[in-house]
């Protein structure tokens, strides 16, 4: 395993991280003035322009599309950056250090793992009317899968219905969470649900290609996580009430649901994870200064014994989380998502802890100020705290890897599958 940046990633680290000074950090006051500005204007779920106006400077940069793979660019026809998974991860983690400024690049979710979705398993016709869009940051998407009613945790418990009627599939179903849905840019879901009840049990799920502008929708509210509701983007508790599509929109044919789900959340898995390793490292940044800069009982915060220990620990669960999420990316590069399996789960249940525990120390180090709105240490923490429910919850994780670890002594754990989830 060589885990040495190459050359083209290198080069990419640089003119990302030049953007970053150059844009993203001066524009964080002024995302804020305008998001609260929508808010006192009753346009709280509008495109903030702060970003906006920074896509084509990212695009004039070559930093569009830095996530899509080789083989998804292959298969849609459109240029990506041709990244591999271990490649994209720092880069991912550079932009992760500024929760919003994903989507400046067009690297942001649940618009990237559709896009890989759509590539991967839809039609030529889905590819034209909504891969196209999507690249060019014309439209957004979002994933339809979680449910209140059932703990989503296993999949196989989704029960919104998706049956077949003459030439369409008509939709039936509870949803909540669903990450993008209330942006007025969202054009289009893809959609998680039971097509055959009877079917095998991981043969029952099938995905579906729902334009948002179809009849039966309805957006019930956007739900908060501690407070924070994401706007403009969101996170919705919604129904599909007698939603009728084409049956030409059914990704690669019913009962296909979980093998698109594995293809999906592996690269989103990693995506996710250095993006908040990235959080972390800003966080310790934060932590750091303001520990410099603040006296209490005669000497600075950053000379207390108890400040020095977390900045040690958090230095080095910054690192190990890295070593082991670029492990992961790089067994996805050589050995394909299924023999990374336990990695993949492994990395899903280490990034979020450990950047819970950084911005916690972060937070404690700024005092009062750390859960105010002044830094952004308390959105941060929001954030990395529901990534340990979102693309799996950590005990679903950890089962899995205990199975797998068991496996290796016995019969115990052998066919235990990644998880495939996306929520509470």
């Amino acid at each position: 395993m060589d885990f040495d940046y190459s050359p083209k990633t290198r080069e990419l680290q640089a003119k990302l991280g030049k953007f970053m000074e150059d844009y993203i950090y001066p524009a964080e006051q002024e995302y804020e003035a305008e998001l609260q500005a929508n808010t006192e204007a009753g346009k709280r779920w509008s495109a903030l322009q702060t970003i906006e106006k920074l896509k084509p400077k990212a695009q004039a940069a070559g930093l569009w599309n830095l996530f899509l793979p080789v083989d998804s660019a292959a298969a849609s026809g459109y240029a990506g950056a041709g990244l591999t998974n271990q490649e994209y991860a720092p880069l991912a983690e550079i932009m992760g250090k500024v929760p919003w400024s994903s989507e400046v690049f067009n690297c942001s979710a649940p618009d990237t793992g559709n896009m890989e979705t759509i590539a991967r398993y839809g039609s030529e016709e889905i590819k034209a009317r909504w891969l196209k869009p999507l690249l060019e940051g014309k439209i957004r998407s979002a994933f339809a899968m979680t449910e209140p009613e059932v703990a989503s945790s296993d999949a196989t418990n989704i029960c919104t219905r998706i049956e077949r009627q003459g030439n369409d599939y008509v939709i039936n179903g509870h949803k909540w969470w669903i990450s993008g849905a209330a942006d007025p840019r969202c054009a289009v879901f893809i959609t998680m649900g039971k097509t055959d009840p009877d079917a095998p049990k991981h043969s029952q799920q099938s995905m579906i290609v729902v334009p948002a502008d179809t009849p039966g929708i309805r957006i019930v509210r956007p739900l908060t996580v501690f407070g924070y509701d994401d706007a403009p983007h969101g996170h919705v508790e919604m129904f599909f009430e007698n939603v009728r599509v084409p049956a030409d929109n059914i990704l690669l044919g019913e009962g296909r649901g979980f093998e698109i789900a594995q293809g999906r959340l592996g690269p989103g898995r990693i995506h996710h994870c250095m993006r908040l390793i990235g959080l972390a490292e800003r966080s310790l940044e934060l932590m750091c200064r303001r520990s410099l800069s603040r006296v209490a009982f005669g000497k600075t915060i950053a000379q207390q014994t108890v400040t020095q220990e977390r900045i040690a620990e958090a230095r080095c669960k910054i690192d190990m989380a890295r070593l082991l999420t670029l492990k992961a990316a790089w067994m996805m590069d050589v050995a394909g998502n299924k023999a990374a399996k336990t990695e993949i789960a492994m990395i899903k249940v280490v990034a979020p802890s450990m950047a819970c525990q950084v911005i916690d120390w972060a937070i404690q180090a700024h005092g009062g100020g750390g859960v105010s709105g002044d830094f952004p240490l308390a959105s941060a923490y929001a954030g990395a705290r529901t990534l340990r429910f979102a693309d799996g919850p950590d005990e679903v994780h950890r089962n899995a890897i205990a199975k797998w670890e068991l496996g290796k002594y016995g019969a115990y754990g052998k066919s235990a599958d990644v998880p495939v989830t996306r929520g509470a």
